[in-house]
Formats: structure tokens, C-alpha cells, sequence
């Protein structure tokens, strides 16, 4: 048994004129902060019992008036300090707080949407440039025309629930380190349905939806970049009963490219030249995502130099879904040194390298 027991305002570090809810908001965040379960410090238990002996006095009216005129003899034998028995019926750390501090906030299934679903799509690299239109095949639950998401035989009555009285939810009490205090939860015997069905529809045994096969058209959005997921509301099941269908997520990859790279907004191309286009400059049909573009090589085109060509790369898609401008085609230049040359072309080379007389790059005057 401990005793100098300390203030129990100190121990929650509030004023004495502390409102409710100003005790019931540091209580929670001092109990999160020295849960055993989250806190391994040596301490951590016994603050913890500390912190809820304390809350357990000044969030109860009559016990905290007698604490503060008598201090901790008008409230001997009131505050519990026991320890981490009462879990039983709770999930885990989460769970606990979940019920104390949001006591009577259950959903039924009525607003329990239907599961959501994710498909992998595979576009191609000018898809992502240009933006399609996608065709995917799936299989979903959708509603029953027989019964119209009732899940009743038409013409057939359904009748309330006797254990909640059609509220679809019950109360129940239980007790755990923070006292007894009762809990609305999803009534079991009609799983917060609220009713029963006691003739089911002979199309869809009761669940008031089917299977049906569909083919949605999906947009891509010009410029989508490998990786980026579409959402498409409400386009996956419907929920039991006629409740909300749920979302269906649409993960696009894009296929690699033979000739393009994609570095943000711009499009990377690799252009080999021969020496005697890179020395002598020409003009070159090269392909971009729009079609097939002339380019001018200049004279003395040197290797590692780059021609930018505006407005041939992906479209700038922002968050609305609106594109701003496009990026630009990179086109990297690589002068390629032949290998293997035939005696002719040799001759040639030694020829011309005799009338360079020392004005190529790197010799000397």
C-alpha cells in the first residue's frame, strides 16, 4: 500500500478549478503515455495505476467535492488502485479506449458499405503520355432486382428484432481498470440489422444482393506516371441489404519503353550519330509519343550535348486532374567511334587526319 500519496491534480497535472473535460483529456493522454503495453519503462505500471486512481476520484462529482475538502481521507477507501484486471472482453490496448471514451458509438450494418476491391492494370508507355480509355472485366455483388436489396421474398413480412426492439443495438456493461460503465454495441442477433428475415429471397438467399458480371471504362489521364492508383467511387460491391457499394481502386504500372525514359515531366531519347554526321551536321527524322519530328544536327555536334525539343513530353497532370503545359523531349546525342574500319575507309581517315595539322580538339598549336 503506498502512502504520501501524491496530489491527485499534480498526478494529472490540471488546476483544481479543471473542468471535466480538461481532467478527462490529460487523463487520456497521460494513460496513453505510460500504458504498460506501450511504455516498457520500469515505472510505466505503477504511474499508470497512479494516473487512474486519480481520474477514478476527480471524474466522479461527489468523490471529488470530498477530496477536496478533506483531501485524501474523505475519499480512503474509494479510488481503486488495482491493477490490469478487467480486460476480459476487450481486444487489446485499442479497444479499451475505443469503449471507455466512445461509449455508445456503434454503426450497424445498414451503414456498413460494401468491401472494396483493387485491380492491377498494365498500360503502355504512349498510353501514359497520351491518356486512354481502360476496359476492365470484373465479377461484383450488385443489388437484387427480386427483392431490391431487401433480402426478403417480395410480398413476404419482415419483422423487428425482439433482442434490440429493431434498434440493432443492445447495451451491455463491463468492467475494466476504469471502473463498470455500459456499452452500446451491433445487436448479435440480427447483426444491427435491426429485423429479421423469415421468408429469404429465393434469388439471393436473404443477402439482397447478387453476383453480376460488368465492364467498366476506366480514364487514364494523360500523363499518369507508373505506380499511381485511380479510385473509382462506389463501383465495387454493394454493401448487405442495400447498404453503400464500396470503391473499386484501380493500380496502373506502365510498360517500359525501347527508345524512351520518363524523368518527370520530360522524355529522355538517345540519338547515335557516326562521326561524319556529328562532324558535318545533318537533319534527322526522329520519333516522339506525338509523331515523327525533324531535328537539325549543327556541325561539330559533340557527344554528351542535348537538343530539347519543347512540348513533346508528358502532359504536367496536377492533383484536380487538370494538366498545365507538357514537359519537353530530351534528345541526348552519342557520337559513336567506328570499330572496325575496311582499308579504303582507312586510307580516308589517315587522309583527312593529315590535313587536321594539329587543330583537333586536344592537340596543341
Amino acid at each position: 500500500m503506498r502512502t504520501n500519496k501524491r496530489d491527485y491534480y499534480d498526478i494529472l497535472g490540471v488546476k483544481r478549478n479543471a473542468s471535466d473535460e480538461e481532467i478527462k483529456r490529460s487523463f487520456r493522454k497521460l494513460a496513453l503515455q505510460y500504458h504498460p503495453d506501450r511504455n516498457q519503462e520500469s515505472d510505466a505500471t505503477e504511474k499508470f495505476k497512479e494516473i487512474n486512481e486519480a481520474y477514478q476520484i476527480l471524474s466522479d462529482r461527489e468523490k471529488r467535492a470530498a477530496y477536496d475538502q478533506f483531501g485524501h481521507a474523505g475519499v480512503s477507501g474509494n479510488a481503486s488502485s488495482q491493477g490490469f484486471e478487467g480486460f476480459e472482453g476487450f481486444g487489446g490496448f485499442g479497444d479499451i479506449f475505443d469503449a471507455f471514451f466512445n461509449q455508445g458509438h456503434q454503426s450497424s450494418s445498414n451503414s456498413r458499405a460494401g468491401s472494396d476491391v483493387r485491380i492491377n492494370i498494365t498500360i503502355s508507355f504512349e498510353d501514359s503520355v497520351l491518356g486512354t480509355d481502360q476496359k476492365i472485366g470484373m465479377t461484383r455483388y450488385e443489388g437484387c432486382t427480386k427483392c431490391k436489396s431487401s433480402g426478403s421474398e417480395p410480398g413476404k413480412t419482415v419483422r423487428s428484432c425482439q433482442a434490440c426492439n429493431g434498434s440493432g443495438q443492445v447495451s451491455r456493461s463491463s468492467r475494466s481498470i476504469f471502473g463498470n460503465f455500459q456499452q452500446v454495441v451491433t445487436c448479435s442477433s440480427c447483426s444491427g440489422e435491426g429485423k429479421v428475415i423469415t421468408n429469404p429471397c429465393s434469388t439471393c438467399n436473404g443477402d439482397g444482393r447478387s453476383r453480376q458480371k460488368r465492364q467498366l471504362s476506366v480514364k487514364i489521364p494523360a500523363g499518369i506516371d507508373d505506380g499511381t492508383q485511380i479510385v473509382l467511387r462506389g463501383e465495387s460491391h454493394v454493401g448487405v441489404h442495400g447498404a453503400p457499394a464500396g470503391d473499386l481502386y484501380v493500380a496502373v504500372s506502365v510498360n517500359p519503353h525501347k527508345y524512351f525514359e520518363r524523368n518527370g515531366s520530360d522524355i529522355i531519347y538517345t540519338l547515335n550519330l557516326d562521326i561524319t554526321q556529328a562532324a558535318l551536321g545533318t537533319k534527322i527524322n526522329i520519333p516522339t509519343c506525338y509523331g515523327e519530328s525533324e531535328i537539325k544536327i549543327s556541325p561539330g555536334t559533340q557527344s554528351n550535348s542535348a537538343i530539347r525539343l519543347k512540348n513533346k513530353g508528358f502532359p504536367r497532370l496536377q492533383h484536380n486532374g487538370r494538366t498545365r503545359g507538357n514537359g519537353d523531349q530530351i534528345i541526348k546525342i552519342f557520337v559513336q567511334t567506328p570499330t572496325k574500319l575496311d582499308s579504303n575507309q582507312k586510307k580516308i581517315l589517315e587522309s583527312f587526319q593529315k590535313t587536321m595539322n594539329g587543330t583537333s580538339s586536344g592537340i596543341g598549336e
